[in-house]
Formats: structure tokens, C-alpha cells, sequence
């Protein structure tokens, strides 16, 4: 309790906490900047690199696994466990995953959980961060929206809340410290590529292309798929669910995304850990947690059942 400015004690404040708890500092707002446009200036380059200098088998293994580990990283890490508790995982295991969602470059993992939680607490309407449809519905303002939702929304310094939105991930010391580490991370997601394509073929031209393709252009490529689940998702696509947005199913991002492109049922029921739940609906980020699941590695997990699956098609309807 405080005093106040008669010597009585205050009343505790009642309500929920502050959406934002300030802006970003300048260092870490050139971060973002940096973290968004060299990807993409390597990625517009790819063409006349490739053509120049070709695309080695190397070059493309090492993609696939770091875009792999760090997309699932992001998917099952970041997204269904962090954020919504879709399953239990044990200590180890938390810290390898918040380290891999971090190579993502998509920012710490207190900070990347609390905006997404902000996004459904307020999915759609006035407070989500990335809602393509803030600015109405002429085509100037979709086209708007559009860009706000894809990437224009990071690029604004207020910070979401985590004292409000990510409590819990506060309290625990070993996330605390994955999350200090961001900039180690950050660096690794560069470095080890190039390392692994040195190393492999006994060069440092190797090291080079595979610091472009398997560090920058990956970086590159899993930000703008992780960005269209934010935008198109929001904006074209199939509702089987009921859900109280405009959130939508978009099959042709699905294997990109490991999943998180069924974003319907997703929103839904945001704790399942399975987000294609029909037939035929790929999802690799719910695969892999069945993984984890048999080699004893989760529990808890939260698997959609056919009477849950039914309530909301039925909701919908």
C-alpha cells in the first residue's frame, strides 16, 4: 500500500494492468529494423546471387534444417506452448525450444509472447497489434491494413505489457535468462550456418553461401511466412469454426508454416495443441509434439476431441 497525500494508506490499484509498459529504446528499435530489412535485401539479391554464383546441395541442407529448428522453434515453442500452454514440457526441454524460437530473429520470447497474447485478447479489434482490419474496409484501407498487419506493425515502438500479458514467463528464471540472451541467439542464427558450411566443404566460399542462404534468405523467408499467417490468415480463407474474428484456414501456406496456417480452428480453441484437425489438413508443429509426447519429453497436452471439434463447427454454423 502507498500513502497518500494526507498520510492515509491508498487502496491497492484494482483492474488490469497497463496494455503498454513503455516504448522501445532506439538501440533496440534500429534491432528491428536491421532484423527486418538486411533479411529481405538478402532475400531480393537471391536471384542474381544464385545466377552468378549458383546454389549448392550444401547450401540447401543447411536451410531446410535451420529453417526447420527455428520455424518449429517459433510453432511449437513460441506459439503453442509459451503462449497458450497447448502442452507441458520438461525443464530441458523449455530452454532448448525458447532458444530455438529465438534463432526465428522474430524477437525474445517474453516479448514475442506477450504481443501475441495482446493479439487474441483483442483479435480484430482495437489493441491487437497486427489486425488487418484497423483502418475499415475501402480497398485503400485493406491494402493499408494489409501492410500494417504483415510487417508494419513491428516497426511500432510501444511495448507490450509483459508484467500484464506474459506473468508467468516473468517468474521463471531459466526463460528469464534465454530471454536476456537475445543478441547471443541472434548472432548464433548467423554464425552456426556458417560454420556448418565452412566446415562441410573445407572452405570459406562455403561459409559465405551458406551464411546467405541458410542464415539471411532463411531468415528471410520464415519471417514473411510467420508474418502471412498474421495477414492473410486474417483475410481470406475458409471458417469452418466459430470463432470471434475474422481469423481463416489458408491451405497453400500450410507445410511453410508447419501447421499454423489453419488458423480458423486455431483461434477457435487457441489451446490445442493441433490446428488441422480435418482430413487431409497437414500439420507438422502438431506431429512433432506427438513426438515429443511419446518419448516422454511433454505431457499435459492438449489434444482436440471430436466432441469439442463438433460444439464449435456446430457454433458456427
Amino acid at each position: 500500500m502507498t500513502a497518500t497525500l494526507d498520510g492515509s494508506a491508498a487502496k491497492p490499484r484494482k483492474g488490469p494492468k497497463p496494455i503498454f509498459d513503455g516504448k522501445r529504446t532506439p538501440g533496440v528499435q534500429f534491432a528491428v529494423y536491421f532484423g527486418v530489412i538486411a533479411p529481405l535485401v538478402a532475400l531480393i539479391a537471391a536471384v542474381p546471387f544464385a545466377w552468378g554464383w549458383g546454389l549448392t546441395w550444401v547450401d540447401v541442407g543447411l536451410f531446410v534444417l535451420f529453417y526447420a529448428v527455428t520455424g518449429l522453434g517459433i510453432t511449437v515453442a513460441y506459439h503453442r506452448h509459451f503462449t497458450h500452454g497447448s502442452f507441458k514440457a520438461k525443464p530441458w526441454l523449455r530452454v532448448v525450444m525458447a532458444i530455438a524460437g529465438s534463432m526465428a530473429l522474430q524477437g525474445p520470447v517474453i516479448t514475442w509472447v506477450a504481443d501475441h497474447r495482446r493479439h487474441h485478447a483483442f483479435s480484430d479489434k482495437e489493441g491487437d497489434p497486427h489486425s488487418p482490419w484497423l483502418f475499415g474496409t475501402s480497398p485503400w484501407a485493406i491494402a493499408k491494413g494489409f501492410w500494417h498487419a504483415h510487417m508494419g506493425w513491428l516497426f511500432n515502438r510501444d511495448r507490450s505489457n509483459a508484467e500484464r500479458f506474459a506473468p508467468d514467463l516473468l517468474k521463471d528464471p531459466a526463460i528469464r535468462k534465454v530471454n536476456s540472451l537475445f543478441p547471443l541467439w541472434s548472432l548464433l542464427t548467423f554464425a552456426l550456418p556458417a560454420l556448418l558450411g565452412g566446415l562441410i566443404t573445407w572452405s570459406w566460399w562455403g561459409a559465405v553461401t551458406a551464411l546467405f542462404w541458410a542464415g539471411f534468405v532463411r531468415v528471410c523467408v520464415l519471417h514473411h511466412v510467420t508474418w502471412s499467417v498474421n495477414s492473410i490468415c486474417h483475410m481470406i480463407g475458409e471458417r469452418p469454426f466459430s470463432a470471434r474474428d475474422r481469423s481463416a484456414n489458408f491451405w497453400p501456406l500450410a507445410i511453410f508454416s508447419f501447421g499454423e496456417s489453419w488458423h480458423n480452428l486455431h483461434h477457435a480453441d487457441p489451446t490445442s495443441a493441433r490446428h488441422g484437425v480435418k482430413r487431409g489438413q497437414i500439420d507438422i508443429s502438431a506431429r512433432v509434439i506427438w513426438i515429443f509426447e511419446k518419448l516422454g519429453w511433454v505431457y499435459n497436452v492438449r489434444w482436440p476431441t471430436p466432441a469439442r471439434l463438433q460444439k464449435l463447427a456446430v457454433a458456427r454454423k
